[in-house]
């Protein structure tokens, strides 16, 4: 009944004709920062997605939700994550929190639902990750298929295994990667594997639904966690960085400010590891290594996509968004051990039962094993990369993919929230490598769809109401015309902010006090100005506390309970 309920808006959409609206690819990746991606200032290689930069546009000022579930709900319903019931992670906390409760709710409609009755025909890959409900038998209400999308290759839960991964799943079927009629490479790489199914999709939607334009949403798990990455792709990273953080972060710094995407002036935020104070060298540099093939081979994939795009003669009208998920991950997933397999080395032959071809791997982000029987193996003395290791990249080198801002993944200062945003739509943008500084934020793509597509966004579907847009259509500031905004919200696990205009309100945790920055001049939050500034800060708490009443942030979850001002 709920699509059909949508596809009553069909009667009220305009006349235009299918062929005449763009078809829209949406790139999120993960666990990156800001300055990894060549056309932001890194060094690896991203040649794919630096030309699509330099066809297109580049936002200096774009912002994420600081993490994985929270961006991914955002994106999907354009509201906060809060009021699509996924504020923290993916698990309840129960009625009392409604905007914790870790699944889509009703009270929103996703991206493929809201244009859907414009003529779209909608297609989602990779990673979903915006509901619990991870197994095979489990309710799947809130899967691709049941929201909107016209068919699904990917995986359910959040992480896991770029070589095996679990929560595997082709439309509402949970599949193994190596009992898979319709797909058996040569070696399965999950990264490839996405890839590949959306150029399929792409593909024989040209050949079955010429006449419709479609939206493609591309949802790869590279660079998150366990570091896994191909052989051939390693070998091109071998040595890069074995001279430590600062020189390549400097290097960064340096090339993102020739490129005009920082104020060199302002400087960067403190550096976050003493490479002189490292044991094995060799293993931590080892971790950036697998870090850069990963980001390569996803980069390789989007040049798979534009290159299907451009067959089927849809590229030129195509608008393509890439963008990121959070900053990069500080978190020390697999670097401390294995309290099952502590510290060992990969024996010659299996040790553990192998598991069937066509078994399904328990939901998890940790396997036990591998599916011949290797354990999995972590630490300090177990170098990342293949199939049965399972390690982070390490704080150090996410101070580094940050370059130049402050803090990580899960936090809402500037490192963990600002993420590249490219734009690239040959037949709509007429700028060409040019750079955009309006802020903006992931919560802005549905508006953009919705403008870009002609469909009405719904008030209500059948009897259940739909929460009001929250975003602000990105289409003007292709233009380079401003976004007309009062401010962007932010808060997780009690990190909380709100950006009006050069203002930055931004606190640590439940219990931390509120900073404030002037981002137009410190944008590498150095110089807090809640002392200098109470006028300015009590304005902009304010605005916060109403916006989370209203946002269903509070009730709180967190502990020590945050308190509303007098």
């Amino acid at each position: 009944m709920r699509y059909l309920s949508l596809l009553v808006l069909l009667v009220c959409a305009p006349a235009a004709r299918a062929t005449e609206k763009p078809n829209i690819v949406i790139v999120l990746t993960d666990d990156m920062g800001f300055s990894d991606l060549g056309c932001y200032g890194g060094e690896i290689s991203t040649p794919n997605l630096d030309a699509l930069a330099a066809n297109g546009l580049r936002f200096t000022q774009f912002y994420n939700t600081a993490r994985c579930c929270p961006t991914r709900a955002s994106l999907l319903t354009g509201l906060y994550p809060h009021q699509a019931g996924v504020g923290h992670m993916v698990n309840d906390k129960g009625e009392k929190f409604p905007g914790y409760r870790g699944d889509l709710n009703k009270n929103c409609v996703t991206l493929a639902e809201a244009v859907k009755p414009a003529g779209y025909r909608a297609y989602a890959v990779g990673k979903w990750h915006v509901t619990p409900h991870t197994g095979p038998k489990a309710p799947n209400h809130n899967w691709p298929l049941q929201r909107g999308f016209d068919r699904y290759y990917g995986t359910i839960q959040g992480a896991g295994s770029f070589f095996d991964p679990a929560s595997l799943t082709r439309d509402n079927t949970q599949i193994s990667a190596f009992a898979d009629p319709e797909y058996q490479p040569k070696t399965y790489y999950y990264t490839d594997a996405i890839s590949d199914h959306a150029v399929r999709f792409v593909a024989d939607h040209d050949k079955e639904h010429k006449d419709k334009p479609l939206l493609l949403y591309v949802a790869y798990t590279a660079a998150h966690w366990p570091m896994h990455a191909l052989p051939e792709d390693i070998a091109k990273y071998k040595g890069k960085y074995g001279n430590g953080y600062d020189p390549v972060r400097k290097a960064r710094f340096e090339k993102a400010a020739k490129l005009g995407l920082i104020d060199p002036k302002q400087g960067m935020a403190p550096g976050a590891g003493d490479w002189n104070a490292v044991a094995d060298k060799n293993w931590e540099a080892a971790g950036m290594e697998v870090y850069a093939a990963m980001v390569d081979r996803m980069d390789a994939g989007v040049g798979k996509i534009v290159a299907e795009l451009k067959r089927t003669g849809r590229f030129d009208n195509t608008l393509i968004l890439y963008m990121q998920d959070n900053g990069g991950c500080a978190e020390l997933q697999g670097r401390t051990g294995n309290k099952n397999h502590p510290n060992i080395d990969r024996p010659e032959k299996p040790t553990l039962p192998p598991l069937k071809a066509d078994a399904l791997l328990p939901s998890g982000s940790v396997p036990p094993q591998t599916r011949d029987g290797f354990p999995v193996r972590m630490g300090p003395k177990v170098m990342p990369g293949a199939a049965d290791t399972y390690l982070a990249y390490g704080r150090g080198w996410a101070n580094v993919s940050n370059t130049p801002f402050r803090e990580y993944k899960h936090w809402v200062h500037e490192g963990g929230i600002s993420t590249p945003l490219i734009a690239s739509w040959p037949k709509g943008i007429a700028a060409r490598g040019e750079l955009r500084t309006q802020p903006g934020h992931l919560v802005d793509v549905m508006a953009t769809c919705i403008e870009l597509s002609g469909a009405p966004y719904p008030a209500a579907v059948g009897a259940q109401a739909i929460t009001p847009l929250e975003g602000k259509s990105l289409v003007p500031a292709f233009a380079n015309k401003p976004l007309a905004r009062e401010a962007i919200y932010w808060e997780h696990e009690g990190n909380r902010a709100v950006r009006a205009g050069d203002w930055k309100l931004v606190a640590k945790g439940p219990g931390g006090k509120w900073e404030l920055y002037n981002i137009k001049d410190d944008r590498t939050e150095s110089s807090d100005l809640a002392a200098k500034q109470p006028d300015k800060l009590k304005e902009l708490v304010a605005k916060w506390e109403a916006w989370a009443v209203r946002a269903k942030v509070v009730p709180w979850i967190s502990t020590p309970e945050y308190k509303l001002s007098k």
